[in-house]
């Protein structure tokens, strides 16, 4: 019995040390199948950012899908997504099992701020690209992470955009409703330093709601209460639709202005007329707007791949997989994960036509500091 069990432990441990061998063993180096190669997401398909995942989803479907039917030196790209639920843990064990696999040439678009702490420090050993992950946090933009490409703009330039509009327009007594996560309390220090350096704004006002959004009725009812002049929204997903839905109800001339993650195009839809007024930072180009010509790439590779609505978030999963398809037609036949890298750090004024993807800065990789602000109508599109 005593030697069976030992045997069992000795293979349990050699099983072990073989999957701890191969997890470290896929380098910069090792060629890539010549057939087809997978690009690996994780992402809350599950959660409180299910409809911003399922339509990040969408995007990056459609975008890698327009690729194939182009063609990239022969290869077939296959997008690989975990649901972690929006939960940290879970990101990274999803992550690690995508860097073990010798056929996952880069990460694409992990979704979530806390969730993309606990992944650099795994990108960032397995020197395994990334592109364009899905948080807008300046924590992430680190000099050091010099495998990972981010896309987006980032939430400190959306907070000095927004609220340099706002006190332009006269509004300098502001209330912000944050989330406490690792993204709503980052927002609430860009928003607090963006209006600090106006000189012009009181200090504003900060009503904490808590990660589940439990407490939407009372947070609101003690934002109005201290009467401000308009209310920021620091959160993302189906709790800012609850939050529009109760301000609505409680005090529906109080101006709102949210971030570029704030809602997704399922909740738009739900709240109706609700959204009118609703001022929002975008750090893409309106995906409605068809006169801009990577809006029409991306609305026509949309309908080709079976998908009738057009959001923001969708248009962004769509955007990071032109980025990382770029990168894939610079790097080559012989495809690599370093060759990947290099690639990737070598785009330079890149016109996807209507927005520019540069990372000569070198590190940390930021490719665009797009920002735009919109206002939405009672149809939850865009009108100025």
């Amino acid at each position: 019995m005593q030697r069976r069990q030992f045997t069992q432990s000795l293979v349990a441990a050699s099983t072990g040390l073989l999957w701890a061998t191969s997890s470290r063993a896929v380098g910069l180096q090792d060629p890539m199948d010549s057939k087809t190669v997978s690009v690996g997401c994780s992402l809350g398909a599950t959660g409180p950012l299910a409809s911003l995942a399922r339509e990040l989803k969408q995007g990056l479907d459609a975008g890698l899908a327009q690729a194939n039917t182009r063609g990239i030196h022969g290869r077939e790209i296959k997008l690989v997504t975990m649901d972690d639920g929006y939960d940290a843990k879970r990101s990274e064990e999803n992550v690690r099992k995508m860097i073990a696999d010798a056929n996952t040439v880069a990460l694409i678009s992990c979704m979530g701020t806390a969730n993309n702490q606990r992944i650099m420090p795994l990108v960032d050993e397995a020197q395994i690209p990334y592109v364009a992950p899905q948080s807008g946090a300046v924590s992430l933009r680190k000099a050091e992470y010099r495998s990972v490409f981010h896309v987006r703009a980032s939430y400190s330039d959306e907070a000095q955009r927004l609220t340099q509009k706002l006190v332009s327009m006269g509004i300098t007594d502001l209330a912000i409703v944050y989330q406490d996560t690792a993204f709503g309390r980052e927002f609430l220090a860009d928003a607090t330093a963006a209006l600090k350096a106006t000189g012009k704004a009181v200090a504003p006002k900060g009503f904490k709601l808590d990660a589940e959004g439990t407490q939407v009725a009372a947070v609101v009812a003690q934002a109005v209460a201290a009467k401000p002049m308009a209310v920021l929204l620091g959160t993302a997903g189906d709790v800012t639709a609850l939050l529009v839905n109760e301000f609505k109800k409680v005090s529906p001339s109080t101006p709102l202005a949210a971030t570029s993650v704030a809602l997704s195009g399922d909740n738009l839809r739900q709240l109706g007329g609700k959204t009118a007024g609703l001022a929002l930072s975008m750090v893409l180009p309106d995906a409605g707007r068809t006169s801009v010509a990577l809006v029409r790439e991306y609305q026509k590779a949309m309908r080709a791949a079976g998908f009738q609505e057009f959001s923001a978030r969708s248009f962004e999963g769509y955007v990071n997989a032109r980025v990382l398809t770029e990168g894939l037609e610079r790097a080559g036949r012989e495809l690599t994960r370093g060759k990947l890298r290099a690639a990737l750090a070598s785009v330079r004024s890149h016109d996807m036509g209507g927005m520019t993807v540069d990372y000569s800065n070198g590190a940390p990789y930021v490719g665009s500091r797009f920002v735009d602000l919109g206002i939405l109508g009672a149809n939850g599109r865009m009108v100025g």
